[in-house]
């Protein structure tokens, strides 16, 4: 494929190969070869885990053991009789299902999306014809035709080159492409990987960005750099979710305690009151009491709505108990290009002839002055027309928006004639424009090496050395410096060779990928987290140093690649704690960070994009994948998917992921209190000998309309004000603390004790057993409204917590009110619950029982302030 602009002529195909020898080869496989290396080696495509269905999905939440217990309980209900129990029981088990069904296919739908954002199709010589076919069909020895803005389908040997160069950032990480040359016709020795100038290998997945060529498939599918990578992801395991383990552990102990509880309490009171049919249904409501049927519920609501937050954000939560280990996360490993840095080339400065320089930030939306202008004007006509080298675009950009006086680019009667590649032995490349007035006239323009432009202008000695001065002041700013000149030629006749123009000395131009506008402020979120940055990039240590003293991050210190391979690993693991970047480092040697920031005790959040990341990011405690620009192997192999590739989305994550789990501690604190009085006024009948208050009904009413529903207010709390001014939390730290069960113990007991007192007192008053079974059941209603308030922050007092909105909270306040009412207005209701009328009087004692709960407990929460927040 020719250049995108009106197809220029070039100088000379780049091939080390006898033309004899490459023309007996350029005939490629025959179709028949072909179909059988595709059948024998399978489709050139990557090895990709199956989709998970939505009946997938569905199996694997009913195998959790917590979710089990939930719907076990509703067919065990069913099979009793219990009808009304059974059938709020299944309706809940199925919602927390299709909830999770719901996120989780979303999140496969994403990816799928990504993954598939199209099959790129190759163009092949076959049988010495050109066909296209599409990339999953390309077999080992195929002779693919590549050019500007083909993706490589597979891992190819050049046997042709025409000033070719290839985007290899999927496998690098970054964006500079870089040179291919044709191979002599030998059998290279060299290594065949990616990244670096002037080699003849191209490799599956990368863009060429300049250029045309012919190459050779060696490697297909699996077999591929990609493939490799992606296939040994398989012997990786990730880490395990601890909270579904710490909840497995809380169910087993109290369906253990509720079950002995419940069947001491049958015999109990089959024994001493006899009636046995009564003690199984007191029996299995005391149970009900006990059994955490919410704690399922509540962690997959948490737990999907989290992912649902984290979205929001731009962040893809591959699986949910990621979420969990966001807020634990001491160390976060970024790569520098795209994720740090913009991920596109800008020209950030302009040197002229004279030593005269120009910052283009400090001079904004102006048009350039005439010197700077016409060296920007020779950038642009040295370059494709329709660029796709990331370089050339940063030209063309700054022309159409810095040089409207300069109307040289627009004009319609300039044609280009003649295109001077790129060689290995002169690193600069010239475009030959010519006016089609028919005066003969010709503008030379030429840009690249400074070194090769300054050979073109025969720059004297002492020219030479203040430009070397001038490029290293520039490359210690972190920025890729270019030459570019001009020159003038007569005639229709053109030299042979680019030395043969009298060529100008124009300037240099400095290029640079520039720091995204948050990156500073979310590394300076991070440090007041407790969280450490640390940036490991494969370009060079001058431009790293400079993006993460932009970033500011301490660069004083940067480890290179070489250096670390010196280094043992108990070296590397000393080294790794007071280092913040890291240069010129090599796939695997990025495995070796992660692997020596883990034995240090750290939990590791990593970041990558290319194949080349995906051990690593596998590896990570927290594996942090890019979904614009990163490959499927790096997706797969992660648990968070970055879709903006945004440092700053990384941050907004970590703030959420802390938040979700400051909530669901409320959350489960809170329930563990309501379990108490619960079960409490469940118990205090059975043990006394009192009439009985509760039935199945009303304890899975409580449970499995009032519990889950006020949960959900605590999943939409607002984050703390210290969530990003505390460290990260210790992973191993139990959710149920000694502190939060010691809490939770002292909420339900001065709840059962005020309850209880409102129960015997009305006892004692001679009260209808169905008006004190309604008053009793709606103090406790209300008190549980009560101990909502009283969670909603650990750290802020009641009347900074009402300041914060909560829409949920108004919304379950409102559906409380609402079906309490319901109960007594209506008669079905009433009759179920076996409710007697309440008075005026009586809802006031309610009320006023769900108002002295908030009060007391308001008083006491300051002494356990400090612990809850430890």
């Amino acid at each position: 494929m020719q250049q995108l602009m009106g197809a220029p002529c070039i100088e000379k195909t780049q091939s080390g190969a006898g033309d004899s020898e490459i023309g007996e080869r350029l005939r490629g496989l025959s179709e028949t070869e072909a179909q059988a290396r595709l059948l024998a080696e399978g489709p050139n495509e990557l090895p990709r885990s199956s989709r998970r269905t939505p009946f997938r999905i569905a199996l694997e939440v009913i195998r959790e053991p917590m979710l089990a217990l939930l719907l076990g309980g509703g067919f065990v209900d069913l099979l009793l009789g219990n009808l009304e129990e059974a059938l709020i029981l299944l309706a809940f088990g199925t919602m927390s299902i299709g909830i999770t069904i719901i996120q989780e296919t979303r999140t496969e739908r994403v990816l799928e999306a990504l993954r598939d954002l199209t099959s790129p199709r190759a163009l092949v010589i076959r049988a010495g014809e050109r066909k296209r076919i599409a990339g999953r069909e390309v077999v080992r020895g195929d002779l693919v035709v590549l050019g500007e803005g083909d993706r490589v389908p597979a891992d190819a040997k050049l046997l042709q080159s025409q000033d070719l160069q290839s985007d290899e950032s999927l496998l690098t990480g970054e964006s500079v492409p870089v040179r291919k040359i044709a191979t002599d016709g030998g059998s290279p020795t060299i290594e065949r990987r990616p990244g670096g100038d002037d080699l003849p290998f191209l490799f599956s997945g990368s863009l060429i960005v300049r250029g045309s060529g012919i190459g050779e498939v060696l490697a297909t599918g699996p077999r591929s750099e990609i493939g490799k990578i992606g296939y040994s992801l398989s012997s990786m395991e990730a880490e395990p979710p601890r909270l579904q383990g710490q909840m497995r552990r809380v169910v087993r102990i109290f369906a253990m305690v509720g079950g002995a509880v419940s069947v001491v309490a049958v015999l109990l009171y089959g024994l001493l009151r006899g009636g046995w049919l009564d003690a199984v249904l007191a029996g299995i409501a005391l149970g009900m009491s006990m059994l955490p049927e919410e704690f399922p519920v509540v962690l997959t609501i948490f737990m999907a709505m989290g992912a649902w937050r984290i979205s929001q954000a731009r962040v893809l939560t591959r699986r949910a108990a990621a979420i969990e280990t966001l807020g634990s996360a001491t160390i976060l490993c970024t790569d520098k290009t795209g994720t740090l840095t913009e991920n596109r080339m800008t020209i950030a400065e302009l040197r002229s002839a004279d030593g005269r320089r120009l910052r283009l930030a400090d001079h904004p939306e102006t048009d350039l002055p005439a010197a700077f202008a016409d060296m920007v004007e020779a950038g642009v006509l040295a370059s494709a027309r329709i660029p796709f080298d990331p370089m050339e675009i940063a030209f063309h950009k700054l022309g159409k928006e810095r040089l409207r006086k300069h109307r040289v680019l627009d004009k319609p009667d300039w044609e280009l004639v003649h295109a001077y590649p790129l060689r290995p032995g002169l690193l600069a490349m010239s475009n030959v424009w010519r006016s089609t007035g028919g005066d003969g006239n010709s503008l030379v323009a030429a840009k690249g090496a400074p070194e090769a432009i300054a050979t073109l202008c025969h720059l004297s000695a002492r020219d030479l050395m203040v430009l070397q001065g001038l490029v290293e002041a520039m490359a210690a700013e972190g920025l890729r410096v270019l030459g570019v000149a001009r020159a003038f030629h007569r005639g229709a006749d053109l030299p042979d060779t680019q030395h043969d123009f009298n060529f100008e000395f124009l300037g240099l131009v400095g290029l640079m990928d520039p720091l995204r506008a948050r990156v500073p402020e979310a590394v300076g979120d991070c440090r007041s987290a407790g969280i450490r940055v640390m940036m490991i990039t494969g370009d060079y240590p001058a431009t790293a140093k400079v993006i993460a003293r932009q970033a500011g991050l301490d660069a004083e210190s940067v480890v290179t690649g070489s250096q670390m391979q010196a280094l043992g690993d108990d070296e590397l693991a000393m080294r790794v704690k007071t280092a913040t970047v890291f240069a010129r480092i090599m796939p695997e040697q990025k495995l070796r960070i992660v692997s020596a920031l883990k034995s240090s005790g750290e939990i590791v959040a990593m970041t990558g994009d290319g194949v080349n990341d995906a051990s690593s990011l596998k590896a990570a405690n927290i594996g942090i994948a890019m979904g614009g620009r990163g490959t499927d192997v790096a997706r797969e192999a992660s648990s968070i998917v970055l879709l903006d590739d945004d440092f700053g989305s990384i941050v907004k994550a970590v703030r959420l992921g802390r938040r979700i789990f400051d909530n669901l501690r409320k959350a489960v604190g809170f329930i563990f209190a309501v379990h108490v009085p619960i079960a409490g006024l469940s118990l205090l009948p059975l043990l006394f000998g009192l009439p009985i208050l509760f039935g199945p009904i009303h304890i899975a009413f409580l449970e499995m309309v009032i519990d889950p529903v006020c949960s959900l207010v605590f999943e939409a709390e607002r984050e703390e004000d210290d969530v990003m001014r505390r460290p990260p939390r210790n992973p191993d730290t139990p959710l149920f603390s000694g502190a939060l069960i010691g809490w939770g113990l002292i909420q339900g007991t001065l709840t059962f004790a005020l309850l209880a007192g409102i129960y015997l007192v009305a006892l004692k008053q001679g009260m209808a057993e169905n008006e004190i079974r309604a008053l009793t059941f709606f103090s406790l209603v209300l008190s549980i409204v009560g101990l909502i308030f009283v969670n909603r922050s650990f750290s802020a007092s009641l009347l900074t917590a009402l300041n914060r909105p909560n829409r949920s909270l108004m919304i379950v306040v409102v559906a409380v009110a609402s079906m309490l009412g319901g109960t007594l207005l209506w008669p079905f209701a009433t009759s179920l619950f076996r409710f007697g009328p309440l008075h005026l009087n009586d809802l006031a004692v309610t009320i006023a029982a769900g108002f002295a709960v908030l009060a007391i407990l308001e008083l006491l929460k300051p002494l356990w302030r400090q612990q809850l927040k430890a």
